[in-house]
């Protein structure tokens, strides 16, 4: 691998790894609604917001921060009326009682209009429409959740990049393979690739947060209390309760930063956790830690290059497998048996469905970690899914594409239907 490459790996993870603070579809719903305010240059009189569908899925039933409030209008209202888009995603950090007050009370002025934006192929599309008097400011995101692709202000078109192929930022530059991605992980120096440490601090303490409250279904104090009994209280328990406790707070709406993977929140949390609780449990070096969780996040990575930030597929398969790579590693696995892992999570839990950001996305976390755990101890004794089973292929790199065809094309009804559910249920 170049410096070049390795260069180019280093700035893609540090555009995708990224601090977030609650769920990225509403929150980068805020973004454009707060980009579009400053770009109008005062408080919108009417706002109406288009978005894709798997957008809007993921934006209806979670809660957004420090509102104690769910869904799409609150978090359009506090953009346009404390939103900074100099923040990204976390462009509504600067949230207190008072603006929440007047949030509320914008939303009850019907102030806002929503549409599901319909004939696009892009699953991850904000446009949005902020007016007030004869003036109207537009900006779009569109493929990646900080990803403006148009900015306008009445006739002035301050951005236009529709036109252009759209791959967001450079990552059309630096394409993986799974080569890459490990030789790159275990091979470059130390220092180098340190910065994604700043995952393990974040995220713990987001966990650690989680159990001193009640967020959502409470999912990691079950798991750590009552769950005991029947998981026990070692290693296993321990990753399953930190994973969902970090997603029990942010799907609940707590002001709890976490560092994000593509986009996500809970992927950031799922790449994370596990490998950071299994070497502290194991006393792994500081360089054992650093390398896995590297391999953990840029496999995430990898695999949404082809997924796409958006799709029909549980982020957990994705975030989970990224993990189980992570723990192969940590458990002195091979090239070769971390192949076997990932095998080994495609074959078990690909075609989880996403039905949206909600408090209960914590039971996928928790299941996609542990598998991914199970998945790890099998790959360590050379045991594994083989091609004459199922979707899995002897090329690594194929079984990935595998997993993205299903995601895509193959469930592309199956999200019609779940989202059809979702906006008809009273």
């Amino acid at each position: 691998m170049t410096d070049i490459e390795k260069k180019q790996i280093i700035e893609l993870v540090q555009r995708e790894v990224i601090p977030a603070i609650g769920c990225t579809e509403p929150i980068a719903v805020a973004l454009a609604v707060a980009k579009a305010k400053e770009t109008l240059g005062i408080l919108p009189e009417q706002i109406t917001v288009f978005l894709s569908a798997n957008v809007l899925k993921n934006a209806m039933g979670v809660g957004i921060p420090g509102t104690g409030m769910i869904g799409l209008p609150i978090a359009i209202a506090l953009g346009a009326l404390i939103g900074k888009s100099e923040y990204v995603l976390e462009v509504l950090k600067d949230i207190d009682s008072q603006s929440v007050e007047e949030g509320k009370k914008y939303v009850s002025q019907k102030r806002i209009q929503i549409i599901q934006k319909k004939d696009i192929e892009e699953n991850l599309y904000i446009e949005v429409h902020c007016k007030a008097g004869q003036d109207i400011a537009k900006t779009i995101i569109s493929h990646g959740h900080t990803n403006f692709i148009y900015i306008s202000k009445n006739e002035s078109v301050l951005l236009d990049a529709k036109r252009q192929t759209i791959k967001e930022n450079s990552t059309i530059d630096t394409k993986l393979n799974f080569r890459k991605v490990y030789d790159f992980s275990i091979n470059t120096p130390l220092e180098d690739i340190a910065f994604i440490r700043a995952t393990e601090t974040m995220n713990m303490a987001a966990a650690e947060q989680s159990f001193k409250g009640q967020y959502g279904h409470s999912i990691g104090q079950v798991i750590s209390h009552e769950g005991r009994q029947l998981l026990g209280s070692g290693i296993y328990s321990k990753i399953l309760s930190y994973t969902s406790a970090a997603c029990d707070a942010r799907m609940a709406g707590a002001s709890i930063p976490v560092m994000s993977n593509s986009g996500s929140g809970n992927q950031g949390i799922a790449a994370t956790i596990p490998v950071v609780v299994y070497a502290q449990e194991m006393h792994c070096s500081e360089e054992q830690l650093i390398r896995s969780l590297m391999l953990s996040h840029l496999m995430v990575i990898y695999i949404k290059q082809s997924l796409g930030k958006l799709s029909a597929l549980c982020g957990c398969v994705v975030a989970a497998t990224g993990s189980s790579c992570g723990i192969t590693y940590l458990m002195g696995g091979s090239y070769d048996q971390i192949c076997f892992a990932i095998k080994n999570m495609l074959a078990n839990i690909t075609g989880m469905i996403c039905d949206g950001a909600k408090p209960s996305c914590s039971f996928k976390l928790a299941t996609g970690v542990s598998t991914a755990i199970l998945s790890a101890i099998m790959a360590i004794k050379n045991k594994y899914v083989t091609e004459v089973e199922g979707i899995i292929d002897n090329d690594i790199d194929v079984c990935i594409k595998n997993l993205a065809i299903i995601g895509t094309k193959g469930m592309k009804e199956t999200d019609k239907y779940v989202l059809d559910i979702m906006t008809k249920k009273h």
